[in-house]
């Protein structure tokens, strides 16, 4: 096998090539690239000057007639390509100004017309002094430099560039890397070395001396015309000497990505490709060797572009793939060294991956790993093909598959437990030994989560290359913990609930592994007893533990002086935690269901059920007390609800002069006239508070449904479950209840307590307050907006439907206190209704918020009651009056008219309903409604004071 070293991101070059013509620059070996295109496909006119190629080098391919620079593009329904790599389509067409393939060869290599055109004019002379010459017997610089002189360029420096720059491609495609490798003495190529370098001084001499011209051209084709058997030949080989002629086909195969978008291949990319396989004759490539070379350009802009379009890695893997299978009839030297560079860094790359695949794939990426896998294999099978050949004919090529991709598994598994086991000092082992049983057994359930893991992410993807992918994994899992649990076995002195946790916690490991590694084996040859016969078993024993009340008691012990100190120390901040409940309740649900699930550990089969229900009480009325406590102090919907003020009546036309000067008098007024219901209301429950304690909450809630349910299928295996009622008995039922009580009633608290408290300024202090066209409802909605956002970013998805339902009722609440309880600061005339109406619409849209909010049908059950009540703004006072007045005579069976009896408040507003009548009466700025409150009533004008 090739030795290869480990290849970081940021030392991957950006050719595996890029030593192969150190004097170019990237330009310079574009136009050198397109120029071999075009020379390629021998067109310089409308019609093509196509030429067979008689050559019977064995590495170069036997070509079609040339593809036309002229032909028109074709818009295909998908690349046949494209479609067989696995790359994804585009819909970008760019390069449609582009009306043939030569043209789009051109704008995809960067190439100026005015340089596209002086080529052609060069091949167009040499076609027509040497008619019938094929290309392959041509050194295309050569050619060129006879043919264009400076008035074919802008300027004499741009000539001289040009000539540097032919002068380069010749000493790298006959000195630096010929294809017959040079004599050390060879004459000819120290006299096209000294050519060179006086040329690269004094460019304009070559173009203008003759006989400087025919010295260079004698050496040239001396050098270029060299065969292996020392016959001159009339193929010339000037750019098929490796690394050189990958370079160049690397900068052709360059053309297929997208100017525009680095990650994406160009839709036109068979016609592209076309073309490209013109020149393969002169840079003496194959399919195989195509294949290599794509494979590398795909992977090399699939790294550089940061590993984020897989479809690039895909399609490199898939045409490794193809490589691999010609691959195997390949014993020329020529291509193992052609290869060998390129392959090495793609399994170096590959394989710093998957020797720690856990650290590298996950569920975001996990598509990309067969690639990734298959770049390493199939360069590995490549690599190895040579020697395999000189060294072990018999060895079969799946050995390389399931070598490699064992090596990965065991790699990874080893490396991912490593990372799961705790550091730990020898000399330290016995005062540390109850933190060392503890750990193995999370150690055990950890590791048994990884192979459950391996088996559904991985194993699926690994099974391609080998047969028992999962068993592999099982099985060095199975190692690396039987190698703990033997450490530990020796240090056990005696039987402590830990001690049975631990080995119980392995026995279940173990049957884990080897139910894996037998549903892994079902297909393989032997079903799986060889890698069972690696797993050598755990001595798992366990102890009846006969205090098993007293560990009851001691586990009830410690979860309430965990509830204690939790409740003492609890802030009830969002930023306690990311998903804004307590850290507390998942430190007590923890509790709760490790306790439960270290009472199914110890050894105490018989006596489960019996015991389980009363255990579970215990725990039970434990955390029902953590509840109470946490929401005991929040109030409730009557503690935020103002004391209405006394009735009073309006004058008619009153704008209150002389009682409120300004705005700033009516509110502190306002202020005096109210008060809220209750002050004993807890410091500790501002909104965001109120909102992590029903997460915890709902998170309590949850967490005890999930442990239930883990209890009942711990029990499943007991013969006393066949108890009548046992299951209904496994229940939380004093927490789940106070849970739902607790979310129920922190929820409707923290409505009215942001209405009617902390929005109090813009609703009871500024709604309507003197004159009702300048204090709407705007401010309020914009304060209210900003607490729904705080409540919509902080509580948990299950509930936010009820809460902000909750917030939505006191809002519509407190909207009708304004207008039937708002005290003296408060008169609206008949034409107020408009901006009534209005400003609850905006209330109601809030809550909507164009179909993201609450459904529609949900606003309209809670609206009723405000949509039936605010017709009574747009009454007369006269129908007011009389409606009042019959209801009333309804109510009292009164038939007196002159002395009507004061109805008493209900709390429920209504159109039906005489007090909610007579408020609106009393809030009625006009005449007939102050008269009417006079007369019946006797009511005092709107406070002075």
């Amino acid at each position: 096998m090739h030795d290869h070293v480990v290849v970081e991101f940021d030392d991957l070059p950006p050719s595996a090539f890029s030593d192969a013509a150190p004097n170019l620059s990237e330009p310079e070996l574009r136009e050198t690239a397109y120029e071999i295109l075009v020379g390629a496909c021998r067109s310089s006119g409308p019609k093509p000057l196509t030429f067979a190629s008689h050559s019977d080098s064995n590495r170069g391919d036997k070509r079609n007639p040339s593809p036309s620079l002229y032909r028109s593009l074709t818009l295909k329904a998908s690349s046949e390509v494209k479609k067989k790599l696995g790359l994804k389509t585009t819909t970008s067409w760019r390069n449609r100004r582009a009306a043939t393939t030569g043209e789009l060869m051109r704008v995809q290599m960067r190439v100026t017309e005015v340089t596209d055109t002086r080529v052609r004019r060069a091949l167009l002379r040499v076609a027509a002094g040497q008619l019938g010459r094929r290309i392959e017997s041509m050194v295309l610089p050569l050619e060129l430099m006879q043919q264009l002189k400076c008035q074919d360029f802008a300027s004499e420096q741009e000539y001289e560039t040009w000539l540097r720059r032919n002068l380069k491609v010749l000493e790298a495609g006959l000195l630096l890397h010929p294809l017959l490798p040079l004599d050390k003495p060879d004459i000819s190529a120290l006299s096209l070395q000294q050519i060179i370098h006086g040329g690269l001084e004094k460019p304009m001499d070559i173009g203008k001396d003759n006989e400087s011209m025919h010295a260079l051209r004698k050496v040239v084709m001396s050098l270029a015309c060299r065969s292996s058997d020392g016959s001159v030949t009339d193929t010339c080989h000037w750019a098929d000497g490796f690394p050189l002629n990958f370079r160049i086909y690397q900068t052709l195969l360059e053309a297929c990505f997208d100017n525009h978008e680095e990650t994406s291949v160009i839709e036109e990319v068979d016609e592209v490709l076309e073309l490209i396989k013109t020149t393969r004759v002169i840079l003496g490539m194959n399919e195989m060797l195509h294949n290599v070379c794509f494979s590398w350009t795909l992977f090399q802009r699939y790294v550089a572009t940061g590993q984020v379009e897989n479809d690039l890695l895909l399609a490199s893997s898939n045409l490794l793939a193809e490589a691999e299978k010609d691959a195997k009839a390949m014993m020329d030297p020529f291509y193992s060294k052609s290869l060998s560079y390129a392959l090495n860094l793609m399994l170096s790359w590959a394989e710093e991956r998957l020797l720690a695949y856990h650290d590298t794939f996950h569920d975001g990426n996990i598509e990309s790993m067969q690639s990734v896998v298959s770049l390493a294999v199939s360069s590995a099978k490549i690599l190895a093909g040579d020697i395999s050949l000189e060294c072990s004919r018999m060895k079969k090529e799946d050995d390389i598959s399931c070598t490699r991709v064992e090596n990965y598994i065991t790699s990874s598994l080893h490396a991912v437990f490593i990372k799961k086991l705790d550091p730990r000092n020898s000399k330290n082992a016995a005062r540390e030994e109850d933190k060392v049983f503890t750990r193995l057994s999370v150690l055990a359930r950890e590791v048994s989560e990884v192979a459950f893991g391996e088996k559904a992410m991985f194993s699926p993807i690994l099974k391609r290359w080998h047969p028992v992918a999962a068993g592999v994994a099982v099985a060095t899992l199975h190692v690396c913990y039987g190698h703990e649990l033997k450490q530990y076995v020796k240090s056990v002195t005696e039987l402590t609930p830990d001690t049975v946790q631990t080995l119980m916690a392995a026995d279940k490991l173990e049957k884990d592994l080897v139910h894996i590694a037998v549903e892994d084996s079902v297909d393989s040859d032997d079903g799986g007893k060889s890698v069972i016969r690696e797993m050598c078993p755990f001595e798992a024993e366990a102890v009846i533990i006969n205090l098993v009340k007293s560990w009851i008691k001691n586990r009830v012990v410690t979860l309430e002086e965990c509830l204690d100190r939790n409740l003492q120390e609890e802030v009830w901040i969002p930023g306690a935690n990311k998903e804004c409940f307590a850290p507390s309740a998942l430190e007590i649900l923890g509790i709760i269901d490790d306790s439960l699930e270290a009472f199914f550990v110890l050894p105490i089969i018989p006596m489960h059920a019996v015991l389980l229900p009363e255990f579970m009480f215990a725990l039970d009325k434990s955390l029902q007390q953590y509840i109470l406590k946490a929401k005991a102090g929040c109030g409730n919907r009557n503690t935020f609800i103002p004391i209405m003020p006394a009735l009073t009546r309006c004058s008619p036309g009153s704008k209150f002069h002389g009682v409120f000067r300004k705005k700033e008098k009516s509110q502190v007024t306002q202020r005096r006239i109210f008060h809220v219901g209750t002050t004993n209301v807890e410091n500790s429950f501002g909104l965001p508070q109120f909102c992590v304690r029903i997460n915890t909450m709902q998170r309590i809630g949850m967490g005890l449904k999930a442990i239930e349910r883990r209890t009942v299928a711990r029990l499943g295996n007991s013969k006393s479950t066949t108890e009548d009622g046992m299951e209904k008995r496994l229940k939380f039922k004093l927490s789940k209840a106070a849970s739902v009580e607790g979310i129920r009633q922190l929820s409707e608290a923290m409505a009215y307590k942001v209405i009617f408290q902390d929005l109090r300024h813009v609703l009871w202090d500024g709604l309507y307050v003197v004159e009702v066209s300048s204090t709407r409802i705007e401010p309020f909605l914009e304060e209210l907006n900003q607490c729904l956002k705080i409540i919509l970013s902080t509580v948990h998805e299950r509930v936010i439907t009820h809460i902000i339902t909750d917030v939505m009722k006191a809002s519509f609440d407190g909207f009708l206190l304004v207008l039937l309880a708002g005290g003296p600061a408060r008169a609206f005339s008949l034409e107020d209704h408009v901006i009534i109406d209005e400003d609850f619409k905006l209330l109601n849209d809030l809550f909507w918020s164009n179909g993201k909010g609450l459904p529609a049908d949900l606003i309209e059950k809670h609206s009723t009651n405000v949509k039936e009540v605010l017709p009574l703004f747009r009454r007369d006072t006269e129908d007011l009056t009389k409606i009042f007045s019959q209801l009333i005579m309804e109510m009292y069976n009164s038939s007196t008219k002159s002395h009507l009896p004061l109805p008493t408040t209900s709390g429920q507003w209504s159109p039906r309903e005489p007090n909610t009548l007579l408020r609106v009466l009393c809030h009625r700025k006009d005449e007939t409604a102050a008269k009417f409150l006079k007369k019946n009533y006797n009511l005092p004008k709107k406070s002075k004071r």
